[in-house]
């Protein structure tokens, strides 16, 4: 690993135990292995540190979530796509989360930015709910209601680990690992049951 790289490594571990307000560049440093003032050369603010290593996360989550849209043919499949690409993401950032909710309640604007860059097709999403309702294939339902289902469901178990873990796994990891890779399974059939589809 380079020193950046180091140093993002080591930031993203302090923030996810002490988010962005609790969190001192001299734990970042110590964190890293290096010293302070190695840290200001690359990074000038706690805050600059926090914004790129949440900027580079939202990145590379938005791009799944595009794909999971301009891939499907129907809703059906744009829940399955989503869901899929969302749980797997969440497994290689599981920082991701809570920098989100910490942004959230900072600075939402970032996230709209960001966000909006991306210029995600919500008009082709919507079509496909359009189009299934208009087939009967599934009840009406509005783009926002199925979004904010959707995330929630799989958003709040990585938010909510230390309360899970410890009240329904005895603070088990493997336990609390193995139920979130079952979200998969337990996720997409829900969801498509609740917008009206038979699944087996």
């Amino acid at each position: 690993m380079t020193t950046e790289e180091l140093i993002l490594a080591a930031a993203r571990k302090v923030f996810v135990q002490k988010g962005m307000e609790g969190s001192r560049m001299q734990e970042i440093a110590d964190e890293a292995g290096i010293n302070k003032a190695l840290l200001h050369y690359y990074f000038r603010s706690k805050e600059k540190l926090f914004e790129q290593i949440f900027a580079e996360g939202l990145k590379q989550l938005l791009p799944k979530v595009q794909l999971s849209i301009e891939k499907s043919e129907g809703i059906c499949d744009f829940v399955n796509f989503f869901i899929e690409y969302y749980l797997e993401m969440i497994k290689e950032l599981p920082y991701l989360p809570h920098f989100v909710l910490h942004e959230i309640h900072r600075d939402p604007s970032k996230i709209v930015e960001i966000i909006k860059g991306q210029g995600l097709p919500f008009t082709r999403l919507q079509s496909l709910i359009d189009k299934d309702v208009a087939a009967g294939s599934i009840k009406p339902i509005q783009l926002e209601h199925l979004m904010v289902n959707i995330v929630s469901m799989v958003l709040f178990p990585v938010i909510a680990k230390p309360i899970i873990q410890a009240v329904l796994f005895g603070n088990n990891e493997i336990k609390y690992a193995t139920f979130l890779e079952e979200r998969k399974s337990v996720v997409i059939p829900f969801v498509l049951q609740a917008i009206g589809v038979k699944t087996n």
